[in-house]
C-alpha cells in the first residue's frame, strides 16, 4: 500500500453518512472536505472550556475538557459577489468551496469562462489537517503552501521492527493554500454566492440551481464538489463502503518521545494495552495506529486511526485507545489547540457515469479505497476536469447539456482509472479481513518494496499493468504466513475484481 497520506475530513451529516456519523459523536459541520483529503494509507467535539497551565493526567474525559471552543478563522479580503438581481447565466457553477472545487473554478475562469462558486462559508479557512508527500505538492507548484516539513517518515510495525521511509512529508498550510486559490479566482473574475444548493433543475442546454436563500442561478455546467455528502451527484448502486475513522488533537505537551525530523506515518505497537486485556483483544481484531506530526519538542499533532473497517469503529473506542497509548508513551498534555474527528468512506460503487452533474473529489468516488487519501489526487484531477469543461464549452465543439457532461465524465474516469480503482478496492477488501498481526505482516512487506511501488501505490500513480507487478512483488516480499493469509482472504475479492474488470469495458 503506498504512502499513507492523510485526509482529515469533517463530514456534513447527510444521506447515508448521517447515521454513521451520529454513532461516532460527530457534530454537523458546514464544511465538507471537497477534494481531498491528504490522508492515510488505506487513511471536534467542541468543549466549553480550555484548561491552561499545568499538565493533566490523561483520561478521555480530561482530553475532551481541554478542547477549546471551535474557532472559525476567516480570510481577510473581500470577495466579489454574484448579483442575483442581474440574473446572469454563467458557464460553470461550482457547488462547494473546498480545494478541488476552487481549483476547477480557478482554472476554468483563467480560460475566460464565467464561473460562480456557491458555498455556505466561502471565506472560512478549512479546518482539516492535510498531510501530503512533498513531491506531490512540488509537482503542482504548491510548495509555498506547506508550513511544516519532515525529511522522512517512520513506521512502527511492532515493538521490535521499524521502517524508515526516505520520502519527505509535510503539513499543508491551509490558510496559504486557500488564500492562493481564492486570490486567483478573484483575479479571474469568479463570483461567489454564500448559500447552499438545495435542488438542481436540468433543461436541455442549461441547469437551474436553487439555493436555500431563494436565489436561482443559471449555469451551463454544474460541478458538485461538496465532498462525502454526495449532494447532487447520483448513485444507483447500494452504498456499503469501508470506513476510516480517526480522532486527532494538535497539542502542547511537556515532551514526547519522537524525532522532530521524522513524522510518524504509522505506529502499530500495542504494548500500551498490555494491562488492558479487553481493549487489547478488540485492538487485535480491528487494530488502530498512531499518526503523529511532531512540530517541536513540545508541540505535536497526534491522531489515532482505524485504517478501514466495516462498520467503522466508534469514536469513543478510538479515543480510549489513544488515551492508553499516550499514557504509555509518557505524553502529558498541557493544552489542546484543536481537535478533529474523521469519518472517511472508502471504496463502494462509483457514481452513475455519465450523468448531468459533474463531480470531483469525495462526491465522485475519488478517495483512495485502500488508503483514504484524496487531496493530492483530486488537486491533480482538477486540471483534467477544467480543461475538459473549457474544451467542450468552446464554440468549435458546441457541446451542451447531457452531451457536454458525458464527455467531462469520460475524461475524469477513463477506463484505466476505473481499473486502477478496482485494484485499490481489492486491496481494501483484503485489509478489511486482516487482524493486527496480519496487518503488521502486510505492511512489513509493503514498505520493503522498491520505492517506485509503494510511492506509486499511495499516490495513485500505478495503473493496472504496473499494479499487477506491484502485487507480485508484494507477494514475493511477504512471509510465508502472510502469503497464505493473502491467498485465503484475497481469493473472493480477487474473483470480484476480475468480474468487475470484465464487465467494465468501454
Amino acid at each position: 500500500m503506498g504512502t499513507l497520506l492523510r485526509t482529515h475530513n469533517r463530514l456534513e451529516l447527510l444521506h447515508p453518512l448521517h447515521e454513521l456519523a451520529e454513532r461516532h459523536f460527530l457534530s454537523p459541520s458546514p464544511n465538507l472536505l471537497q477534494t481531498p483529503s491528504s490522508t492515510k494509507l488505506f487513511n471536534g467535539k467542541p468543549c466549553q472550556r480550555r484548561c491552561k497551565g499545568s499538565s493533566i493526567r490523561i483520561s478521555s474525559s480530561a482530553i475532551l475538557d481541554l478542547i477549546p471552543e471551535t474557532k472559525k478563522e476567516l480570510l481577510e479580503f473581500d470577495l466579489p459577489l454574484y448579483d442575483p438581481s442581474k440574473r446572469l447565466s454563467v458557464d460553470l457553477a461550482v457547488v462547494g468551496g473546498g480545494p478541488a472545487g476552487l481549483a476547477v473554478a480557478q482554472q476554468v475562469s483563467e480560460a475566460g469562462l464565467s464561473v460562480v462558486s456557491i458555498d455556505p462559508n466561502p471565506k472560512l479557512i478549512w479546518p482539516n489537517n492535510y498531510g501530503v508527500w512533498v513531491d506531490e505538492f512540488e509537482a503542482m507548484d504548491l510548495l509555498d503552501c506547506l508550513d511544516a516539513t519532515w525529511s522522512g517518515a517512520i513506521v512502527y510495525i511492532d515493538d521490535l521492527s521499524t521502517k524508515s521511509l526516505d520520502r519527505p512529508y509535510a503539513r499543508v498550510n491551509r490558510k496559504n493554500l486557500k488564500s492562493k486559490m481564492m486570490k486567483k479566482c478573484v483575479n479571474n473574475g469568479v463570483r461567489f454566492h454564500q448559500a447552499k444548493v438545495v435542488k438542481v433543475i436540468h433543461e436541455e442546454n442549461k441547469s437551474l440551481l436553487i439555493c436555500n436563500d431563494g436565489v436561482t442561478i443559471e449555469a451551463g455546467v454544474v460541478l458538485d464538489a461538496t465532498g462525502f455528502s454526495r449532494c447532487l451527484v447520483q448513485y444507483d448502486k447500494p452504498y456499503n463502503p469501508g470506513y476510516q475513522v480517526a480522532y486527532g488533537i494538535l497539542a502542547e505537551v511537556e515532551e514526547h518521545p519522537f524525532d522532530v525530523d521524522k513524522m510518524v506515518f504509522m505506529d502499530w505497537r500495542d504494548s500500551h494495552l498490555n494491562s488492558k486485556a479487553e481493549m487489547k483483544e478488540r485492538n487485535g481484531k480491528i487494530p488502530t495506529f498512531l499518526y503523529a506530526m511532531p512540530f517541536s519538542s513540545n508541540r505535536i499533532f497526534l491522531e489515532e486511526t482505524s485504517l478501514v473497517a466495516r462498520p467503522g469503529l466508534k469514536m469513543e473506542d478510538i479515543q480510549e485507545r489513544m488515551v492508553a497509548r499516550l499514557e504509555h508513551l509518557g505524553i502529558k498534555i498541557k493544552s489542546i489547540e484543536e481537535d478533529e474527528r474523521c469519518v472517511i468512506p472508502m471504496g463502494g460503487p462509483l457514481p452513475v457515469i455519465p450523468q448531468r452533474v459533474v463531480g470531483i473529489g469525495g462526491t465522485a468516488g475519488m478517495v483512495h479505497p485502500s488508503t483514504g487519501y484524496m487531496v493530492a489526487r483530486t488537486l491533480a484531477a482538477a486540471p483534467i476536469v477544467a480543461k475538459s469543461i473549457v474544451r467542450y464549452l468552446g464554440s468549435e465543439h458546441g457541446h451542451a447539456g447531457d452531451e457536454l457532461s458525458t464527455e467531462v465524465w469520460k475524461d475524469l474516469w477513463p477506463i484505466e482509472r476505473r481499473r486502477q480503482r478496482e485494484f485499490f478496492c481489492f486491496g481494501m477488501d483484503i485489509l478489511l479481513k486482516l487482524d493486527l498481526e496480519g496487518t503488521r505482516r502486510f505492511f512489513d512487506a509493503f514498505f520493503d518494496l522498491e520505492p517506485r511501488y509503494w510511492h506509486g501505490f499511495l499516490s495513485s500513480r500505478l495503473f493496472l499493468p504496473e499494479l499487477l507487478f506491484f502485487g507480485l512483488s508484494l507477494f514475493s516480499h511477504a512471509s510465508n504466513t502472510s502469503r497464505l493469509e493473502i491467498m485465503a482472504k484475497g481469493t473472493l475479492p480477487l474473483v470480484n475484481m476480475v468480474n468487475n474488470l470484465v464487465r467494465d469495458r468501454e
